[in-house]
């Protein structure tokens, strides 16, 4: 019989109390494979949570489904439903009288947390990383992005015609930016620096936290016009006002040059082999205007084989959605060469890895 696990006054999970994947992994094979395959379930059930702010509206603590109902405008049997699959998972804990409680997993799920994932989730669940699995085996028999045969256009020129979507996606990719930027910049700024451009940088929390470590230099935050928008305002409360040049630009028509450091962060792994090496083809162009200057790509990198490993899933939407691929540290190394530049150096930051790369 499994345990159930208590759940405390704050929300927390009694770590004596198995999580669904240490239930899982000791299930039967078969049982195993099943509770895979109905991730289906589990995945819209979470996004739909979210959409309606049920973790926003458990921040002060439990409630009565019955409330949670009013206060989300949902059918309170439907709901009572829902927040039961997700808390066999234990994103929400269910108490005593229907009452629902917070978990660390959904604690995530609210707005004003420092590392929400909310909007990642809600990405998640839109039809840019759903449609395209429906075309799995187009990508399979042909080797094409799925995406591209669902919508007939590569997702970022689908996200030109779909600006709500586009918000959604571009708060997302903030939301993956602010994630081990501490560990990132640490990593990058253990050599002084004078000048920086992030290429692909978005809101700029990568290169703001970049120029806290060096307060004499200076920035270019680089990427295309709807990614930079609220850039500046980040800027400005960070106290970068004045230290930051905003850039909006195609990195495969030009890259700012007149730096002494180039960062890329999870911008390579979008891109097939040819159009990453265009990239950085480009990057070592706008290098040699800087003597000395090197480039930092920031990327997940495959770990080892046979682990539950968050790279591998990341590796079948780089493969449906974007054409693109997760690289292991030489095949990085790789791409670099035939982009004229030498990989010199290498370091973990949390769950990311810093790759330096010099011209050759």
């Amino acid at each position: 019989m499994t345990e159930t696990p208590t759940i405390h006054g704050d929300g927390g999970r009694d770590a004596a109390g198995p999580s669904a994947f240490e239930q899982l992994a000791a299930a039967p094979a078969r049982h195993q494979l099943v509770m895979l395959t109905m991730g289906r379930v589990i995945a819209p059930v979470i996004w739909a949570l979210t959409e309606l702010r049920v973790a926003d509206h458990l921040a002060a603590g439990p409630l009565p489904v019955g409330e949670l109902a009013r206060r989300t405008g949902t059918d309170e049997q439907v709901l009572l439903r829902m927040l039961r699959c997700a808390a066999a998972y234990q994103v929400f804990a269910e108490r005593p009288g229907r009452e629902f409680a917070l978990t660390p997993m959904s604690e995530l799920l609210r707005d004003d947390v420092p590392q929400s994932v909310r909007d990642l989730v809600l990405m998640n669940g839109t039809e840019l990383f759903w449609r395209p699995y429906e075309a799995v085996l187009h990508t399979a028999r042909t080797g094409r992005p799925a995406f591209e045969a669902v919508f007939g256009m590569p997702l970022f020129d689908y996200l030109e015609t779909k600006p709500d979507l586009a918000g959604t996606f571009h708060r997302a990719m903030t939301a993956v930016n602010r994630g081990g930027v501490d560990a990132i910049a640490e990593a990058i700024a253990s050599r002084p620096f004078t000048r920086v451009a992030d290429i692909g940088g978005g809101q700029g929390y990568l290169l703001a936290a970049l120029l806290e470590r060096r307060p004499d230099g200076t920035g270019v935050l680089f990427d295309r016009p709807a990614a930079l928008e609220g850039a500046r305002a980040l800027l400005d409360e960070r106290g970068m006002s004045g230290r930051v040049e905003l850039a909006p630009g195609d990195f495969f028509s030009e890259v700012p040059g007149g730096c002494d450091v180039y960062v890329l962060k999870l911008v390579l792994h979008d891109w097939a082999d040819a159009d990453a090496v265009r990239i950085l083809k480009g990057v070592r162009a706008a290098m040699a205007d800087g003597a000395g200057a090197r480039l930092h790509v920031v990327e997940h990198t495959a770990g080892e084989p046979n682990t539950l490993d968050m790279v591998r899933l990341l590796d079948m939407d780089m493969l449906f959605c974007l054409g693109g691929r997760e690289r292991s540290v030489e095949e990085y190394r790789a791409l670099g060469e035939q982009a004229d530049l030498r990989l010199t150096a290498q370091r973990r930051a949390g769950r990311f890895t810093v790759m330096e790369f010099a011209a050759r």
